[in-house]
């Protein structure tokens, strides 16, 4: 633990916030909320689990996120079970130490459901950011739709980033007083990152070139990782990108490739194509840039989902359900499932000219979000008061 957490433990302050987070995309969707809590000087405890300690490290160096405790979980061949037995074991006693009143959770990660339970157990208020995404189906996504159940069932407060977010959770029987359309806070940091450094042509330069492939013509970025995915439907996947490369030769397909070692068997069967690119995992604004430059993106990825209608890049989802509907909605994606032939005719749809580029904004928000949160949390402690 660091000099800053027995500071942190000292000072004598009537709100105490907790921060947990354990892979990259919480990270990210957490920056701008530990960020306007430090901003307003209320006392913030920032802890990472490590449940994807590779992934997360660049993004805390390049988003300045100080973390005040880290659990270093990260174990190969952890399995969820594992994961949610290290932050059960080891939140509570944290949580205890730094006095904590309150517990912000992000998503429907595996680190996000035990420290939610962590916190409710201890008697800690939670509060939950991008709270009432549902698919409908515990299976799919899995276990992300338990997760956010999990949490959705302790929390004190709710931040849906959405309306329709808001309404599955009020149609759950969640008090409408303890529910906030926020939109979504990877809004907040996207925002953030493109003006601090995707404007910068010392960056852009030093990016292409630990990445040169991404100036070598139109591309298509590929993100594959679920792991409701894993087995036979990402052989489907696969089976339609090989299939893709084929058919659209003017194309070449990057594909950084997900750490975990089913989805790297998998994505052997890709390897010896001369127009797709298996690399390794990107820095977060080196994926920034690929998705800005990129004519399309085949993903099945929430957050990408989320990010793409900022750039204005049209989205084929690798999912058989998503629970973010808006993507559909706005038109900024196409539902490809992980059927071979449906993937391919979402593609052909927008490389041949039948998808018309919508004239609307990101529906996932307008990069307040964390304002809005913090300003919630703030009002509540003052009611406790």
């Amino acid at each position: 633990m660091m000099d800053g957490y027995e500071m942190l433990k000292k000072e004598e302050v009537n709100l105490r916030v907790c921060v947990v987070f354990g892979t990259r995309p919480e990270a990210v969707k957490l920056w701008s909320v530990v960020k306007e809590l430090r901003d307003r000087k209320v006392a913030t405890l920032v802890v990472c689990t490590g449940q994807h300690d590779e992934l997360l490290k660049d993004v805390t160096r390049v988003l300045d996120l100080r973390v005040d405790v880290d659990f270093c979980l990260m174990r190969a061949g952890q399995s969820p079970s594992d994961v949610a037995a290290g932050v059960l074991r080891r939140l509570p006693e944290t949580l205890r130490q730094f006095n904590a009143n309150w517990l912000i959770v992000q998503g429907d990660t595996t680190t996000t459901a035990a420290g939610a339970l962590a916190g409710f157990l201890t008697g800690v208020k939670v509060a939950h950011v991008e709270a009432g995404l549902r698919t409908g189906d515990l299976r799919r996504p899995f276990p992300e739709e338990g997760n956010r159940r999990i949490v959705s069932a302790v929390a004190t407060l709710h931040f849906a980033p959405t309306q329709h977010a808001a309404q599955n959770l009020l149609a759950e029987g969640v008090p409408k007083t303890r529910v906030l359309v926020t939109g979504n806070t990877v809004v907040d940091a996207l925002e953030t990152v493109r003006s601090r450094f995707l404007r910068d042509t010392a960056l852009k330069k030093e990016i292409l070139q630990r990445h040169p492939y991404l100036a070598d013509g139109p591309y298509v970025l590929v993100t594959v990782h679920r792991r409701e995915s894993f087995g036979e439907p990402m052989r489907r996947i696969f089976g339609a990108l090989l299939d893709l490369a084929a058919e659209f030769r003017q194309l070449h397909f990057v594909y950084p490739v997900h750490p975990n070692p089913n989805v790297r068997q998998a994505a052997e069967m890709l390897r010896d194509h001369p127009r797709i690119l298996l690399t390794e995992p990107m820095d977060y604004a080196s994926f920034l840039y690929a998705m800005s430059e990129a004519q399309l993106i085949m993903s099945d990825s929430g957050g990408v989902q989320e990010e793409a209608p900022t750039f204005r890049v049209p989205v084929v989802v690798l999912r058989d359900v998503t629970e973010r509907s808006e993507a559909l909605e706005s038109g900024w994606a196409l539902l490809g499932t992980t059927d071979r032939e449906r993937i391919k005719d979402a593609v052909r749809q927008i490389m041949q000219e039948q998808w018309r580029r919508p004239n609307t904004p990101n529906p996932f928000g307008d990069g307040k979000a964390a304002q809005r949160i913090v300003d919630a949390i703030l009002r509540s402690a003052q009611d406790a008061v």
